[in-house]
């Protein structure tokens, strides 16, 4: 069937709210590891899908689902092994009292959960984000991802904040007392919720602020806006849908490279390298309390099919010495993309940690002017007809995205590196 015809298909079924990369789609059939093949048997080197973790169709993680599959599948109602040792391990690895877990099935799912608990232990209403953030696509959290939808509309339990943005921000690097400066744009947004009378029940902190950048914050910036967060009376509830699962490097956690404990984790696309499985981990003093006012219950949130494959996933991370590569690989990575970016004047700067970075494209370099989404649309599509697959992101459509899967080698980063720099010295 001919790709032409498989998007008029596409276009009946699903409707217009669905979108697709590339100025031409592309048909994909196959995946495996860091690759991805399409119809016509064409090989790309996957840059951008972290959804697949530690690779697509990782074997040990593709067996672990159809063993479980073919045995039983149930919800949490029941006792299952497979989910006490998801929650279990998950606990092992997060720092301070964060040890009990409620599992679901998406981001967006914990994002919206863990809103709810901020909101009933704390009796406050307002909550705290970043402008032109994305926390997921549920009435509330599509609320609190700010750059879907008018400012105009934004309820009055919101308070938006500058993300601490170096290269583009209000204030930019070489400036004195970075993060004292970025932190103090919170406490105009903490004042307002309570001059409106919502206090303040919970900052949902992106700790790599994904759809700026991603970003990597001054110094005391994170430390100062969790301590003021939590003297407002609101919880810090960090969103690692994005940054968790070791894709920062150094840590398994984002929010690990600050001096600060979170209240409440939320999980999402990396537990299941690929199947959907999200999860809420907090405080037994916070879940208590909300165990008071409410029950939790999922049906489809910590099935043992799930279970299973976000046990394979952990095991995979820990058995490849996935952290490992994600730190080591990552540094060549950043290492080489900073280095195009003094090289081509298309690219403002290059900004990230770990295996996630973004290149900011400007029009011009004194004036940081952004490309227009069209023209990067245009970029991502030359970078796939040369065989590399990447993405877009960024408060002004600008952002090229590059986010691999952790098994991402330093051979796949040569490859990467070399395309960019034919592709940009084309522009």
């Amino acid at each position: 069937m001919s790709t032409r015809t498989l998007i008029e298909r596409r276009k009946q079924a699903l409707g217009p709210a669905y979108y697709h990369f590339f100025d031409e789609p592309i048909h994909l059939v196959k995946g495996e590891g860091v690759w991805m093949w399409n119809s016509d048997g064409r090989k790309y080197l996957d840059c951008y899908n972290n959804v697949p973790s530690v690779g697509h169709c990782h074997p040990r993680v593709v067996d672990a689902l159809c063993k479980q599959a073919g045995t039983l599948n149930t919800h949490t109602r029941y006792l299952h092994e497979n989910v006490i040792l998801v929650a279990e391990r998950l606990a092992a690895k997060l720092p301070g009292r964060l040890s009990v877990c409620m599992l679901v099935c998406t981001g967006t799912e914990a994002n919206d959960l863990a809103v709810q608990i901020a909101r009933r232990v704390t009796g406050s209403r307002g909550v705290m984000v970043t402008e032109a953030s994305y926390h997921g696509n549920s009435d509330l959290v599509g609320l609190l991802s700010t750059d879907g939808y008018p400012a105009s509309e934004r309820p009055d339990w919101l308070a938006v904040i500058e993300p601490p943005n170096l290269y583009r921000g209000p204030y930019r690097e070489g400036e004195a007392d970075l993060g004292g400066k970025y932190a103090g744009l919170a406490q105009e947004g903490i004042e307002g919720l309570q001059g409106r009378g919502h206090g303040l029940a919970a900052l949902m902190l992106d700790p790599i602020w994904d759809n700026n950048g991603p970003l990597v914050a001054p110094p005391g910036y994170v430390e100062q806006l969790c301590a003021d967060t939590r003297a407002a009376g609101g919880l810090v509830i960090a969103d690692e849908v994005q940054s968790g699962y070791c894709r920062t490097g150094d840590h398994w956690w984002g929010v690990r490279h600050y001096d600060v404990t979170p209240d409440i984790v939320t999980l999402g696309k990396p537990m299941g390298g690929g199947h959907p499985i999200g999860a809420v981990v907090t405080t037994p003093e916070i879940a208590a309390s909300f165990a008071e006012r409410t029950s939790y219950f999922n049906t489809f949130g910590g099935n043992p099919v799930s279970a299973a494959v976000a046990l394979a996933v952990m095991d995979v991370i820990e058995n490849e010495n996935l952290l490992e590569n994600a730190t080591r690989v990552g540094a060549y990575l950043g290492a080489g993309l900073r280095d195009l970016a003094g090289r081509h004047e298309t690219i403002g700067c290059a900004h990230g940690r770990g295996l996630f970075w973004g290149l900011d494209l400007v029009k011009d370099a004194k004036s940081r002017e952004p490309l227009s989404r069209a023209e990067l649309r245009h970029i991502t599509t030359l970078l796939m007809q040369e065989g590399i697959l990447t993405g877009t992101s960024g408060r002004f459509g600008n952002i090229l995205k590059i986010r691999p899967p952790l098994v991402f080698s330093r051979e796949n980063a040569d490859q990467a590196l070399d395309t960019l720099e034919r592709v940009f010295g084309r522009l």
